[in-house]
């Protein structure tokens, strides 16, 4: 498990961010069981309740269920696995118009860019 922390954003959103992206591209999936807090803990070297909270997000907002004596596992929700790749696609989306209106970058130009971007890696 390979998490690079920043110093702009809480650890514990930044675990739950990392839950994410691995979910929304099948690296996690529906049912798989995942480390416990404290192995988490050890892992990524950060204080278990950092992992304790991140996980009760995590359980707020449906991503993991854990039962009683049971390890915590990704849910089974469709629908909520679904949303989280939307949840991400829109966030990277917001981020990237946005810039792109500070600069005054037209809709056209920006679109032609996206395309370039996409097919080859690098603006021509």
């Amino acid at each position: 498990m390979k998490l690079v922390l920043n110093n702009r954003e809480p650890i514990y959103l930044q675990v739950v961010i990392y839950f994410k992206q691995r979910i929304a591209i099948g690296e996690l999936v529906a049912g798989e069981e995942i480390p416990s807090r404290r192995e988490l803990a050890v892992l990524l070297n950060i204080n278990p309740n950092t992992v304790q909270k991140a996980y009760k997000e995590m359980e707020d907002q449906e991503l993991i269920e854990t039962e009683r004596n049971f390890p915590s596992r990704i849910t089974k929700d469709e629908v909520v696995l679904q949303q989280v790749r939307k949840e991400l696609i829109k966030e990277a989306t917001v981020q990237f118009v946005e810039t792109m209106k500070r600069i005054a970058v037209t809709e056209d130009e920006m679109m032609q860019s996206v395309r370039e971007v996409y097919k080859t890696g690098e603006l021509k």
